[in-house]
């Protein structure tokens, strides 16, 4: 467990005191310990822009606030960014930086993302779930459709392909890259794999959403985007919202510890994104596109 002197230097983790239940062993009873515990952090973040307005003169709005596990911020700024279609890669931002006064508790929660003079951004569709405005409400073909018109890569004519037997391997790399799941067991994370099965890297989170953007955001900052050659593996499940930002991202093969929703595997048929749930070491399923495995 984390040391006091190591929690002071690590914003994500958070020591609570606790009584901790035994009720194993031979007493009668059990016991109660009163002790403590690590666990993850979770603070809002609120991401901000400054762009062009309508009259030239640069303004500065809120466009987001999100729970999060402090750590990578601005990455998740960029990712949250990139993925809901508001920049297109590194030279649409000209810097992304903390700003304020900090937090009672020390962190400060707010990004601030300087665009480029000239990038068009319609500040009436900042919102979260940009895929929810469509003349046939709320539902799986308007969710599709708005994807369809964020989207700019050709996922379906990509040929990256991996082994089966590298996909088994999967879950023990990523898991062995989860430092702050090792200590505090409650967070999700998101890695990119290359066709060898080598885990190129990991971000966790709270949210797992979160932990794809502050992935996706990486390699944004890196200007390394699209994904054509790498895979996206995922802790937990794939939902749409996480198939949606690997689309935007234009990453081949999603692979998922957990189970597919079911508009997840629509959104991977309808674009070419290879879909595996419920990923173990010696067996998976495969949703979508199975041709990419081998």
């Amino acid at each position: 467990m984390a040391s006091l002197a190591d929690l002071s230097r690590r914003p994500s983790l958070k020591r609570v005191e606790i009584d901790r239940v035994d009720d194993s062993g031979d007493a009668i009873g059990g016991s109660v310990v009163a002790t403590d515990d690590v666990v993850a952090t979770e603070e809002p973040l609120e991401i901000r822009l400054e762009l062009d307005g309508a009259s030239g003169e640069r303004i500065e709005r809120s466009i987001s606030i999100t729970m999060r596990t402090p750590g990578n911020d601005e990455e998740l700024a960029l990712g949250f960014l990139f993925s809901e279609g508001i920049i297109r890669g590194s030279k649409d931002v000209l810097i992304a930086r903390p700003c304020g006064p900090p937090a009672p508790n020390g962190l400060i929660n707010v990004v601030r993302v300087e665009l480029a003079s000239g990038v068009g951004v319609e500040l009436d569709r900042l919102e979260r779930h940009f895929y929810t405005s469509s003349s046939c409400g709320v539902c799986g073909k308007a969710s599709l459709d708005a994807v369809a018109i964020q989207g700019r890569f050709d996922i379906a004519a990509n040929d990256f392909s991996v082994d089966r037997r590298i996909l088994g391997k999967l879950p023990q790399a990523l898991r062995s890259d989860q430092a702050l799941f090792e200590e505090t067991g409650g967070l999700h994370a998101s890695g990119l794999f290359d066709a060898a099965g080598g885990i190129v890297s990991v971000r966790e989170d709270v949210g797992r959403h979160n932990a794809l953007d502050k992935l996706i955001g990486g390699r944004v900052q890196a200007d390394a985007l699209p994904l054509s050659s790498l895979g996206i593996a995922l802790s937990g499940r794939a939902s749409f919202e996480l198939m949606q930002k690997a689309m935007m991202a234009g990453c081949p093969i999603v692979a998922a510890v957990g189970a597919p929703s079911s508009l997840a595997v629509e959104l991977a048929h309808e674009f070419g994104i290879t879909l595996i749930g419920f990923l173990k070491r010696d067996r998976f399923n495969i949703y979508a596109r199975r041709d990419r495995i081998r």
